[in-house]
């Protein structure tokens, strides 16, 4: 395998451009489509045609549609038929098969309904722990160009890290000069090119020695300085960009011995068939393939593309996990994780084969002498609607989510033994949001809850999103402290 230096930029086939029709939309949200427009039905008044093309768009991906908490349906509203896709938490992109031809023809693009930018920051104030990861589905034919470049590194370098812990050693034939000898002695270079210049210790030996595939880790130190030329143009994001910067040198560190190699598709095949190999190598080499071939997210350009997913509810649990690991080192109080399953309580049913849920897990159990801190992070819609509507102008479905949601947080409350006990419900908004109702103190709703000899309080406090985490953690530290 021929080597190149990365000065000369590999010119890469571009693909083949194609003309796809996507359904997008923002989590959590909704959004209709003409059918005629969607599938470009020649004629408009065939309402039937319009109709039976709809259902068998949702019959054909119901799997995928499942796997992005997506539904769709179909809506006459008397003139045309339309197609109502309604999202839920999962953002993401994927392909759909046609109703027509049953091949990827069509895409469904769900994107987060905060900015990018934000998500980068608070992806890496949480250390980079939740991150999109790749779909195991067919190609899409449309690659997201408003994701901006990092996410698909963020994804690559991890795997190339989690690569290179793996990476399997094995013997290779090493010839060098050696002060004493070692394998097979090289006796007549010895005689005549050492000995004759008074070179008495440099023996040249052949033995064989332990090192790592040499060609792979050059493959996988082409593929690291790709992506840093790429983060590199791209400081102006944020702060966290200087984070995935250094991560990607670091692992560069790691490869440095190596000189980088473009390899080819007969050697990524090879590395692919081994029997044996775990999930992080066959992920690792996958990363290379993408970074060679230049594949980008998917989504809503004209590039071929990786589907991909990202489970928002996790994501936002996490980073008022982050958030909360703050407050509780700057209130001295300990810090346990549903995550991690420290907040777990079991249910006892009697008899137990006729229980049904099995345990109560809050998602952050904060306490410190006699005071409680539950924690339960829900990333829905609630608080800007709160912000901006009375109660009474709530809808139907989102008044009973929001009253399981209290009475989720009041059953959490009941594990709790200690005398002062506050249970909160966390909820995501805009940094805007944030901003305004922290200037008027309304960062927290609160509310006395009768229990007996105990100090028992219910919050709904708002846990932005594109908010640096120890701003957050200010606010929501002062407001347990005042508990004391």
């Amino acid at each position: 395998m021929a080597t190149q230096p990365l000065a000369v930029r590999r010119k890469f086939a571009s693909p083949r451009l194609a003309r796809v029709n996507c359904l997008v939309v923002q989590d959590f949200g909704k959004q209709r489509y003409p059918a005629v427009d969607f599938f470009r039905l020649p004629d408009k008044r065939d309402i039937s045609l319009s109709s039976r093309l709809c259902e068998q768009l949702r019959l054909q991906n119901l799997a995928v549609l499942s796997q992005m908490d997506c539904t769709i349906s179909s809506h006459f509203d008397g003139g045309q038929i339309y197609i109502t896709l309604q999202a839920g938490s999962m953002v993401g992109a994927a392909p759909l098969k046609s109703p027509t031809n049953a091949s990827h023809d069509f895409g469904l693009v769900v994107q987060p309904r905060f900015a990018w930018p934000g998500i980068g920051l608070m992806l890496s104030e949480m250390g980079w722990n939740i991150v999109p990861r790749p779909l195991k589905m067919p190609l899409m034919k449309t690659s997201e160009r408003r994701i901006p470049p990092w996410v698909l590194s963020s994804m690559i370098l991890h795997r190339l890290q989690r690569f290179l812990d793996s990476l399997s050693r094995k013997f290779e034939m090493t010839t060098e000069l050696r002060t004493a000898p070692k394998g097979s002695v090289q006796w007549p270079d010895y005689a005549l090119d050492h000995i004759s210049r008074g070179q008495f210790l440099s023996v040249p030996c052949t033995f064989p020695d332990l090192h790592e595939d040499r060609t792979l880790k050059g493959a996988i130190r082409f593929t690291l300085e790709q992506h840093l030329s790429s983060l590199s143009t791209q400081r102006g994001q944020g702060g966290f960009i200087h984070n995935l910067l250094d991560l990607c040198l670091s692992l560069l560190n790691r490869v440095r011995d190596v000189p980088a190699i473009i390899p080819n598709v007969t050697s990524v095949l090879a590395w692919s068939r081994g029997s044996l190999l775990s999930e992080s190598i066959l992920e690792g080499i996958q990363a290379i393939e993408w970074t060679v071939d230049e594949r980008g997210l998917a989504g809503l350009s004209e590039l071929n593309g990786i589907p991909w997913a990202m489970p928002m509810e996790d994501f936002y649990e996490a980073w008022v996990e982050t958030v909360f690991g703050i407050v509780a080192r700057q209130t001295s109080c300990i810090l346990k994780s549903g995550r991690r399953r420290q907040t777990t309580r079991p249910i006892s049913w009697k008899p137990a084969y006729l229980g049904s849920q099995k345990s109560l897990i809050p998602d952050l159990w904060m306490e410190r002498d006699d005071l409680t801190v539950i924690v339960d992070a829900k990333y829905k819609r609630h608080w800007e609607e709160l912000r901006t509507h009375s109660w009474r102008d709530f809808e139907d479905e989102m008044r009973e989510n929001h009253r399981a949601d209290i009475m989720q947080a009041l059953a959490y409350a009941n594990l709790s033994t200690t005398t002062t006990t506050v249970t909160c419900l966390a909820y995501p908004c805009s940094q805007q949001s944030w901003t305004d109702m922290k200037e008027r103190r309304r960062i927290i709703h609160k509310a006395d809850i009768p229990a007996g000899d105990r100090s028992l309080e219910l919050w709904l406090i708002a846990v932005p999103m594109a908010v640096p985490a120890t701003e957050i953690a200010r606010v929501l530290s002062d407001a347990v402290r005042s508990l004391s």
